[in-house]
């Protein structure tokens, strides 16, 4: 059998995450059209007859401003070192940006296979495609340059078939049918997050996080606790909206996700709380899964 770990890295909003559940086929990260949606390192499993892939979904490589934005960066560079194959991610329809050749000299230091995925080219004409790939082949010596659209799902079974020539031989890392390393509370609470991303602006989504406080499950139905954070007072009242409104929109559509994942009806109940600076403070860091890489 032929097994190992993949992992997603990029600049933020390049489609990590959309390719990472396009090739599952079940959403296992969130995403959003806003960057640094991705907090953690996030495993899908793709299992096929006899090839199994760990994909490592990262947080997008950025400037820190705070010490969760570090962590990010700490993440997504550990899964550079702890890998069997790199896919490089980047926005085709994109120009080459200070983002793109800082992960590529990053990249120089790494021995192991580097594949560049072309990601967005739904977006561009043939000719564009081609001269991409001229502009990237001559950065580093990827062992292969694969054009591509997560969004669509055009040639990711491509990809697919190319990760295979460079899996070594290995036995399989988790049973058949599992599709994520991650809790079910985290898979939860994380489409609760995912809501926040599409319903606000600004700072908003970056400033909160979610936790599940408790899941309860019976014969017909899931009855689930979760809390969304938010780091100053005048981001809880944008939470709540209007008489409720915007908590209430957050859960509606959080609540439909859970009922496809689960597969049953779901009762969800949302609070929001204050924790003032919890993106700079280790306690609720740790406390919010965002452990510390050496």
């Amino acid at each position: 059998m032929k097994s190992g770990f993949v992992s997603l890295i990029g600049r933020p909003n390049v489609g990590k995450s959309t390719l990472l559940n396009q090739i599952i086929g079940k959403k296992v990260a969130i995403t959003s059209n806003k960057p640094q949606t991705t907090r953690n390192m996030i495993q899908g499993i793709y299992t096929k007859d006899d090839v199994q892939m760990v994909f490592v979904d990262t947080p997008g490589i950025h400037k820190p401003n705070h010490k969760l934005g570090a962590y990010l960066n700490k993440q997504a560079y550990y899964s550079i070192d702890d890998v069997d194959i790199i896919l490089f991610l980047v926005d085709a329809s994109d120009s080459l940006g200070k983002g793109d050749q800082y992960i590529l000299e990053r990249l120089k230091s790494v021995s192991k296979p580097v594949i560049l995925v072309l990601n967005k080219v739904d977006k561009m004409p043939k000719e564009q495609i081609l001269l991409k790939i001229d502009e990237y082949k001559d950065l580093y010596p990827f062992k292969e340059i694969v054009p591509l659209s997560a969004l669509k799902n055009d040639n990711v079974n491509t990809l697919i078939s190319v990760l295979e020539n460079y899996l070594p031989d290995s036995v399989p890392y988790y049973e058949e049918g599992t599709v994520t390393n991650k809790s079910l509370n985290f898979v939860l609470s994380e489409m609760i997050r995912e809501k926040v991303f599409l319903l606000t602006e600004e700072e908003v989504p970056h400033s909160v996080a979610t936790v599940i406080d408790g899941v309860e499950k019976t014969k017909n139905h899931y009855v689930i606790h979760g809390t969304i954070i938010v780091d100053r007072d005048a981001l809880k009242k944008i939470i709540v909206g209007h008489n409720g409104s915007m908590i209430k929109k957050i859960g509606q559509m959080a609540r439909k996700d859970m009922e496809d994942y689960l597969g049953k009806t779901v009762y969800l109940e949302l609070f929001v709380k204050t924790i003032l600076n919890w993106r700079d403070r280790e306690k609720y860091l740790s406390e919010f899964g965002y452990q510390e890489f050496e």
